[in-house]
């Protein structure tokens, strides 16, 4: 960093207006608006995207307002690379489809605009207003809430001020201007990143009855960030938890991927078992987890996604679900043959219910709900070996997926150590060695005793 965050604090400003937002229920603290000029900040033109300076200049020339803001304005501060670019601006998003032919209008709960640049998207959203003064009217027709507070709509348009004070937490409600260089500050964000703190622009209660999946973003910022959850706005999370069986199962299921996929899963599990987020986004799991089941394998599982994303490599969302629903498979697994089914159905009725059950809480697409069975039913297939049912076991496309899931079950000790090395051995050899492997393996199994034929006995 150009600037350490520290020595920010204690320098003039050159704007500074006091202002108290309200947030439909109870007035916030006091925030102060500040401008931080350039040479007080790290934040650079060559730091952004060149898509999303494309953006903001055709939006300044068009003689509107374009900030960039939120996440790639926080995380440039923090000296690291963002993921992506969002803007603001005071432009409706129709004005800024518009003025983008390679762009595309989406959403229902806010409307907000997509220009496409090949891979990179640049998301622009419009000023949003302070809901709790808008007029009848717009209360009527563009903001709505069900009855335990979740915003339904919310297109209440408004000032740069209000959009700020409209983000969820503060270190999100930082804008950066490309025309003087600017970097303002509506919610003392820049102190809660110096702190190290996630804190929610608001009450934190009325905020995550607006929407509880920010109790979620709370515990992935958490998680990505390194930072501390705020004390007033971590409170109300093992309360408010129950809320989030109010949302969507296909919002859920992004939420999900969100969570477990950005190289901090180890960590993000243990924030959303201490918060009482686990039951809402997998209740088998939960439930089983709580009767005794051990969730080491998904401990084990989240530890190796983290190395991959770490080494730049992907994940498969299949893959991730077939560990957090371990527990729960086992669990209904056993029950089953308790009661009398034999293995083989046993599991098939296991895997049919666990998962009918989950697409309840977040939903599963069968493009990844499909190889997840397969995952699990190849778990029963892997340690039968013999003669060619090896070569048609790695034939099967989901093979390697299985045999990842095969070696994280051994490194929880939940497979005797052995059948994994053996595989992997197996897959590295040319096929006259894969012959000897499997002609070693049926000389060491114990012969089957034959069945001596009856003699016939001579009729008297």
């Amino acid at each position: 960093m150009q600037k350490s965050l520290s020595s920010i604090f204690g320098q003039s400003v050159d704007k500074l207006r006091t202002f108290i937002p309200g947030n439909g229920k109870k007035k916030a603290r006091t925030y102060q608006r500040r401008e931080v000029p350039r040479d007080q900040h790290n934040v650079s033109r060559s730091a952004i995207s060149e898509p999303a300076k494309k953006v903001l200049s055709r939006l300044n020339k068009s003689g509107y307002e374009a900030y960039l803001v939120g996440g790639g304005v926080r995380d440039i501060l923090l000296g690291q690379q963002p993921k992506d670019f969002d803007v603001a601006t005071n432009a409706t998003p129709e004005e800024v489809h518009d003025l983008f032919r390679n762009s595309r209008l989406i959403g229902r709960r806010f409307r907000i605009v997509h220009v496409v640049f090949g891979r990179e998207v640049i998301e622009v959203t419009t000023f949003r207003g302070n809901t709790a003064d808008a007029d009848e009217n717009s209360t009527d027709d563009d903001r709505k809430t069900n009855e335990h507070g979740l915003l339904l709509r919310d297109n209440v348009y408004g000032t740069q001020e209000e959009d700020a004070l409209r983000r969820d937490f503060t270190v999100n409600a930082l804008y950066y201007c490309i025309r003087d260089f600017t970097v303002i500050d509506f919610a003392n964000g820049i102190e809660d990143l110096r702190n190290r703190q996630l804190r929610l622009i608001g009450d934190p209660e009325t905020r995550y009855r607006e929407d509880p999946v920010r109790m979620l973003r709370a515990i992935r910022f958490a998680a990505k960030l390194n930072f501390d959850i705020e004390p007033e706005t971590e409170a109300p999370i093992n309360e408010l938890a129950p809320l989030l069986d109010h949302i969507p199962p296909a919002r859920l299921f992004e939420e999900v991927l969100k969570l477990f996929s950005a190289g901090h899963g180890e960590i993000t599990y243990d924030l959303i078992t201490r918060y009482n987020l686990l039951a809402p986004l997998f209740p088998e799991t939960a439930r089983a987890i709580e009767a005794g089941e051990p969730d080491e394998l998904i401990r084990q599982a989240l530890r190796n996604t983290d190395a991959r994303i770490a080494q730049g490599k992907s994940v498969t969302p299949y893959f991730l679900f077939a560990a957090m629903l371990w527990p729960a498979l086992q669990r209904e697994w056993q029950h089953r043959q308790e009661n009398g089914e034999s293995v083989q159905p046993a599991l098939h009725g296991a895997i049919a219910k666990v998962i009918g059950r989950q697409v309840q809480a977040t939903s599963i697409p069968k493009r990844f709900s499909g190889p997840m069975k397969e995952i699990w039913e190849l778990q029963m297939r892997l340690p039968r070996r013999h003669g060619k049912r090896a070569f048609v076991t790695m034939g099967h496309p989901r093979f390697r997926a299985a045999y990842d899931f095969l070696l994280v079950r051994e490194d929880c000790g939940e497979v005797k150590p052995g059948l994994g090395e053996w595989w992997t051995r197996f897959q590295r050899q040319n096929e006259h060695g894969q012959e000897r492997m499997l002609s070693e393996l049926s000389s060491g199994a114990p012969k089957k005793r034959r069945r001596r034929k009856p003699t016939k006995r001579p009729a008297p």
